[in-house]
């Protein structure tokens, strides 16, 4: 996730955003000029000026008008997106800037991540400027982000409510950040609750499917049945089904064969999910043996190719995965 070395932004700083997750990135740039706004208005100066544009336009004129002096003594800020695509005869005069910066202009430097342009990030870092990293979390890193955004909105909410929000809405940053506003504006003040995501989210797709996983690992097979049936009249894609099986069949391998007396966060790392889901992880594992899971991981490869064009009936192709599966579990 976003990471800032140092205080909040300032007139005078070069800020640099570095990363490929464009949701955090942008909450930085945002962030930036807030704060920049904030402490102008309790200054009582006026409005701050903001000029926001691709690097790939600019030139060594329009650079010194936007950084040097002001003559109507405005602070600004300057919002450079696209930095690996700079005009190579723009680097030395960005650099230079960056180890005299104008005491009434923020910049802010937007780079998208990969190498191009890293012979550019690395000088400006041996400048000493502030760095933001806009790095997307993982997977198991979702709910702590839900739960961090419901905060920031003033809420509350609990580790499995968090996961059942990740599962309902996907792993898109913009998609779970809306969610949390909307549902804590929503919520009166009270906890964001399972039961709560569930009225807003429960047609979801996501939801639908890891409802048929969670029941075909738990060896539920009427439940897992009438789950995947519905999930299919509902329009769910065979696919999502397909990849929520896998996902908490892999999950429960990696558990089992996760070496023993590890602390619960280096577990939760190692098996590639929140801390919270271990205690269910725990529960499942007793139920299967190494050849019951192979036998359930081999008919969700197959599944997962029938749905894909290898057969012409989805349905009963997942019909038989999750027969195949029940029937594994708890096989000895």
């Amino acid at each position: 996730m976003a990471a800032r070395k140092g205080s909040a932004p300032k007139l005078g700083d070069v800020l640099l955003v570095t990363g490929t997750e464009s949701f955090l990135a942008d909450r930085a740039v945002r962030s930036a000029i807030a704060a920049v706004s904030k402490k102008a208005e309790a200054d009582g100066d006026s409005a701050v000026e903001v000029t926001d544009l691709e690097a790939s336009t600019l030139d060594v004129g329009v650079f010194a008008e936007l950084t040097g002096p002001s003559l109507f003594a405005t602070e600004r800020v300057l919002v450079l997106r696209g930095l690996e695509n700079l005009p190579s005869e723009m680097a030395p005069h960005l650099i230079e800037y960056a180890g005299s910066s104008s005491d009434d202009v923020l910049a802010v430097l937007v780079h998208s991540g990969g190498q191009k342009g890293k012979g550019v990030l690395d000088k400006l870092r041996k400048a000493s400027v502030t760095e933001v990293v806009a790095t997307a979390p993982k997977a198991w890193e979702l709910p702590q982000f839900v739960a961090g955004e419901i905060r920031l909105h003033g809420g509350t909410v609990d580790e499995g409510a968090a996961s059942a929000l990740v599962d309902a809405v996907g792993h898109d940053l913009r998609a779970l950040a809306g969610a949390c506003s909307q549902l804590v504006s929503d919520s009166g003040g009270q906890a964001v609750t399972t039961q709560l995501i569930g009225q807003y989210f429960g047609g979801r797709a996501e939801v639908t499917s890891f409802a048929v996983a969670d029941a075909a690992i738990a060896g539920r097979t009427e439940p897992a049945l009438e789950q995947l049936r519905w999930a299919l009249d509902c329009g769910v894609a065979p696919v999502l089904v397909t990849s929520a099986m896998a996902g908490g069949l892999r999950g429960l391998a990696k558990y089992s064969s996760a070496p023993s007396g590890m602390r619960e966060a280096d577990l939760a790392r190692e098996v590639g999910v929140p801390p919270w889901k271990l205690k269910q992880l725990k529960q499942q594992s007793r139920s299967w043996t190494p050849g019951g899971l192979a036998t359930a991981i081999k008919a969700v490869a197959q599944a997962d190719a029938d749905v894909k064009g290898a057969s012409g009936d989805a349905g009963y192709a997942l019909e038989r995965m999750v027969l195949t599966i029940t029937r594994a579990h708890g096989r000895r």
